[in-house]
């Protein structure tokens, strides 16, 4: 009976996932699994700050020297196409569906990460926007991409208790000592947010120099956070390189 009912259920309520990159149809996701094997996944990477490298498991040169205030960078993809092209079209045109569909991808990647004994944090920090440039955009990608992971893997997100205090110029286009110097003074905990002891996870879209993560990184740590990490679509590579 239940097979006969199957044949005779209207088109449309027969709903076929299609892939959002060629319109074919999908898996289980918006994405068919030619589309997915074909995105840029990152690959050998730094155990740390997941730089692209050659190797697997061993932290870049920068780490080595310099350690980060965060303990791990866990990311998908490097940035390059069709991932960057995705990620624009999100964030700056407010294609949302690409959005939830890379959120998505990003899920199973943290759910395979936990799987193989990455340690689950006890709260997801979005990183947060100043308010001019969140009401030039509308939206925040960062809290839209920590709430869809929050609601697939059961962690509380937080999304007040960092404050962008300071509002300087986009990052995007800066060196790495502008960067820092553009982020001096930028951040800060909410009041009354105490972190102590507690193992947090920064949310982002991409992590270019990671000075972003690591000011934030930074902030929590002095405040007694036992540990941060930093969840995000993707890395890029060292300038120069593919």
């Amino acid at each position: 009976m239940h097979s006969l009912l199957t044949r005779l259920r209207p088109a449309w309520l027969c709903h076929v996932p299609t892939c959002l990159l060629c319109r074919a149809p999908g898996g289980d996701l918006s994405i068919c699994a030619s589309c997915e094997a074909e995105l840029p996944w990152l690959g050998g990477h730094c155990s740390i700050c997941a730089l692209p490298l050659v190797t697997h498991g061993l932290p870049c040169g920068d780490c080595l020297k310099r350690p980060p205030p965060f303990q791990r960078v866990e990311a998908p993809w490097r940035y390059a196409f069709p991932v960057d092209s995705l990620i624009t079209r999100f964030k700056h045109q407010s294609h949302w569906p690409l959005g939830r569909l890379l959120g998505e991808l990003l899920t199973r990647h943290l759910e395979h990460g936990f799987s193989e004994g990455l340690p689950r944090p006890a709260a997801l920090l979005p990183v947060p926007l100043a308010a001019p440039r969140l009401r030039q955009r509308g939206f925040n990608q960062a809290l839209m991409l920590a709430r869809w992971l929050g609601d697939e893997l059961d962690i509380p997100l937080r999304s007040d208790w960092l404050k962008r205090i300071e509002d300087g110029p986009p990052q995007q286009g800066l060196d790495a000592a502008a960067r820092r110097r553009n982020l001096r003074r930028a951040f800060a905990l909410a009041p009354g947010v105490d972190v102590r002891g507690q193992h947090l996870a920064l949310v982002d879209d991409v992590l270019t120099t990671g000075t972003t993560a690591a000011a934030l990184a930074r902030l929590l740590v002095r405040a007694g956070a036992e540990r941060v990490d930093v969840y995000c679509l993707a890395r890029t590579p060292r300038p120069g390189e593919p």
